[in-house]
């Protein structure tokens, strides 16, 4: 048998053999997956969609045996590889895992290997030509089938992966289109809002005014404090709406952030004193830090007064400092209060803020136990409550000041921590960093 033109057809004559064995050997196969624990979507399948293209594959295999020259063995080559491929597409259309497909082609491997071993030991002259030439050809069947089948699961997984990235990316421009409709129409809304309390504001002035002694005073006064609240109410909606329609952007300056916030207590002192409430600061005399100082006052005077209003007894105390965290420069704006402190659930906020504040501890707690020196700092010490638990509808509000806050310190890099309990007061503290370094910021 080493004349070539004997093993051609002795390659034939297998080639014609397994053809007319392709049922058994198809039989043999489904019965090989059914025995298989790990195999069980090919049990839903009738036995044309299990073989699908598989006696497509076989019959190139065939076609490769019986090849004359090397065109006709490249075509059945092609012809296997394509049939392979489609296979793979099917399998993953019908709902077939990658690993199930890849130990089918196994099972198969098997199943056509015992076949030309039987073939082989009836014909034992055929065992040192033409039948290492068979299973050489067997080899690339399955591999090539296995390479095939695994690209199309590939390709089929980019173009879903690809769809529905497009798919969420689609979502999220529709819902930050709405978060925009939204803001725009609580900023429109509110700002009408403020055109007819400045309305409702001058005729209270002007009955004021025009009420004799003693008649109708208390209830004007009334009516100016109720439309004061409602006004810094109506702004700080806008100022919120601003805020998450994206239309407020960090002016970074240098600045001292103690200068800054000292002259804000200073000028609000007066309302700590009208309440009988001490107001503290306390920090470096300097601290020249880089920021949006505008930005930075409005947090601290959102803070400030927050902790003014739910103060009844003792004060508020405003620290600010720097520090070194892990190689990070940093500064930290606290505000303290002798109010009731938070009950649980009583602010929408709360929860996330809490979250954060615990997320920087463990941060920190990790650092020190990585021995980084500057890694580890103590969370916000809060003051001793001296103000009685708010009675039912006398709690801080929406929280839409706190919600300022919030966005602001997003704005700025900056991270929002709450310390707080029943009888220990609350403290708010701000950390920002002493510098930026971010490109396109406006400065």
């Amino acid at each position: 048998m080493r004349d070539s033109t004997h093993i051609k057809a002795a390659l034939v004559t297998l080639a014609q053999h397994l053809a007319t064995r392709r049922q058994a050997i198809l039989r043999s196969w489904q019965h090989a997956v059914e025995l298989d624990p790990e195999l069980t979507t090919a049990s839903a399948l009738s036995r044309a969609q299990f073989n699908d293209h598989i006696p497509q594959v076989l019959d190139a295999f065939e076609r490769r045996l019986q090849a004359i020259d090397p065109v006709e063995k490249e075509v059945a080559f092609e012809d296997q590889k394509l049939s392979a491929a489609e296979h793979g597409l099917h399998r993953w259309q019908q709902g077939y895992h990658q690993r199930e497909t890849i130990r089918e082609w196994g099972h198969l491997q098997m199943c056509m290997l015992t076949e030309l071993e039987s073939y082989g030991q009836a014909h034992s002259e055929l065992q040192n030509a033409v039948m290492p030439i068979t299973r050489r050809a067997l080899v690339r069947l399955c591999s090539e089938g296995v390479c095939e089948s695994a690209g199309s699961y590939e390709r089929q997984q980019r173009t879903e992966a690809a769809s529905r990235v497009r798919e969420l990316e689609s979502a999220l421009r529709h819902l930050r289109a709405l978060e925009r409709q939204r803001a725009a129409t609580w900023r429109e809304a509110a700002h009408d809002l403020r055109g007819s309390v400045g309305a409702v504001s001058s005729a209270s002035a002007l009955l004021a005014r025009q009420a004799e002694p003693g008649s109708g005073e208390a209830a004007s006064h009334m009516l100016e404090r109720s439309v004061g609240a409602l006004h810094t109410l109506l702004s700080d909606l806008i100022d919120l709406a601003r805020l998450e329609a994206g239309e407020e952007y960090p002016n970074i300056a240098s600045f001292d952030a103690a200068a800054l916030v000292r002259e804000y207590c200073e000028s609000v002192r007066p309302v700590a004193v009208q309440r009988d409430l001490f107001l503290s600061t306390d920090g470096p005399q300097r601290l020249q830090v880089e920021g949006d100082p505008i930005k930075v006052q409005r947090i601290a005077q959102n803070l400030i007064l927050n902790a003014l209003a739910v103060t009844r007894r003792g004060g508020v105390r405003v620290l600010w400092e720097e520090r070194t965290l892990s190689g990070v420069r940093q500064w930290l704006l606290s505000v303290q209060d002798t109010g009731p402190g938070f009950q649980p659930g009583a602010m929408p906020l709360e929860q996330a803020l809490r979250a954060a504040t615990a997320e920087a501890h463990a941060a920190d707690a990790s650092a020190e136990r990585a021995g980084d020196p500057s890694g580890a700092t103590e969370p916000a010490r809060t003051l001793q409550s001296q103000s009685l638990p708010a009675s039912p509808g006398q709690g801080g509000g929406e929280g839409i000041g706190l919600s300022i806050v919030k966005r602001l310190c997003e704005l700025l890099d900056a991270s929002l921590e709450l310390e707080s309990a029943p009888g220990a007061g609350t403290t708010f503290r701000v950390v920002f960093p002493r510098s930026y370094h971010r490109p396109g910021a406006r400065t």
